[in-house]
């Protein structure tokens, strides 16, 4: 029998983003005739299951439940139609609701480091042996992720159809403006979280230099949320350029995508406020913001490239914003984790009532994520849309 051959029959574990101190671990491991595997990320895997024909048995991944080998690499082995196997995650950081996320979202078992070779052996072993018995008494009790009422999905498909060939010459002299002003792409995307927790690709024209990312260190003192910044102890000064939780992977967990740039959305000194600190960051007179972008964000011209999420499914015309991954991993308790059962949205409530009007407080916005999500319809949502339009122009630059 061929090497090839051989492949395609010897049962395999799959193993993502590990460093050889975690490799060593499952080595201790007995897999039985199980052959390890290791890739470097996801897409690689996905890449080499399809087209070498892996017999891949089990997944065990490195990333927390929020990152790119996480919930998003499941949604991607589905869109792929690949096999459902057993999917374990290793992460720095767990708790009851984000162990209730993962479950929910497919994730078959999630450990926290540090490892026990032992428990990772008994656990991998009988959840392969048992896996076709398991999956289908797990297959009732999955969450389904709330979709968009028939009624206002038309509507979002017709708005959105009919105002991107409206906007189009709109969308042509924005893309000369912000190519001659600053180098880099004009539209730029990202990975965002919107309804049920479900992660997608999301698009904005650039409103920003291409380095702004780097400059949040320097900034984190202005956070608009962040009513205790004051009084926070000085950070020490890192050497390293990804975060404590990036480091433990040797990689960014939060990447951020434009053309063939490829930045770090989780800077790696905000990062170290991840627990404390505020879910989101946003400053006023923000001096990464270009000329072009300062115009394209008080006319919210910048988020039209969203109507094309709006085609696709991704988001509605009205609803909940969607939000970075490391901000959405913050909202898991049961205070906040409703805001995600409403439709992800380009406006919304919180834009209309607070928006331009002052300050606003993270409990502010969120209650009314929270309001929305309670009593969102079609024809509250036209209301919205209606208020939408003296919004569109602050009186502050946020």
């Amino acid at each position: 029998m061929s090497d090839e051959s051989l492949l395609k029959t010897t049962p395999i574990i799959a193993v993502i983003g590990f460093n050889a101190e975690f490799t060593a671990t499952f080595k201790q491991c007995n897999f039985g005739d199980r052959q390890l595997m290791h890739f470097d990320n996801g897409m690689k895997m996905a890449s080499a299951w399809v087209t070498d024909g892996l017999n891949i048995v089990s997944i065990i991944s490195n990333s927390e439940i929020m990152a790119p080998a996480g919930l998003t690499l499941i949604e991607t082995l589905k869109k792929k139609n690949l096999p459902s196997v057993p999917f374990f995650l290793i992460v720095n950081h767990l708790n009851v609701n984000l162990r209730q996320l993962a479950l929910t979202g497919g994730i078959t078992d999630v450990f926290k480091i540090s490892l026990r070779a032992d428990r990772i052996e008994k656990r991998v072993n009988f959840l392969i042996d048992n896996w076709t018995e398991i999956r289908n008494n797990l297959a009732s009790g999955v969450n389904q992720i709330k979709n968009i009422n028939i009624g206002k999905r038309i509507f979002d498909v017709f708005f959105a159809g009919c105002a991107l060939l409206a906007l189009s010459p709109l969308f042509l002299i924005t893309y000369i403006l912000i190519r001659l002003e600053s180098k880099g792409p004009a539209f730029y995307y990202s990975l965002r979280v919107g309804t049920g927790y479900r992660v997608f690709k999301f698009y904005k024209f650039r409103s920003m230099y291409v380095n702004a990312d780097q400059r949040i260190k320097d900034l984190k003192h202005l956070n608009q949320y962040d009513i205790d910044a004051a009084t926070e102890t000085k950070e020490p000064v890192l050497t390293n350029s990804l975060c404590d939780e990036c480091l433990a992977y040797g990689k960014c967990q939060y990447p951020f995508y434009a053309d063939n740039v490829k930045l770090c959305e989780k800077d790696f000194r905000f990062s170290k406020k991840a627990k404390s600190g505020s879910a989101f960051f946003k400053i006023k007179n923000d001096p990464r913001i270009t000329k072009v972008g300062n115009f394209i964000r008080n006319t919210s011209i910048d988020e039209l490239p969203q109507l094309w999420n709006v085609i696709i499914g991704d988001m509605s015309i009205v609803g909940n914003r969607p939000l970075p991954l490391y901000e959405a991993e913050k909202l898991t308790t049961d205070k906040y984790i409703l805001r995600f059962a409403a439709p992800a949205g380009i406006t919304g409530l919180w834009q209309v009532e607070k928006r331009g009007k002052g300050e606003m407080s993270e409990e502010e916005r969120l209650m009314l994520d929270n309001i929305y999500a309670q009593n969102h319809s079609l024809k509250n949502d036209l209301k919205l849309i209606l208020k939408t339009i003296p919004a569109l122009f602050q009186k502050e630059n946020v």
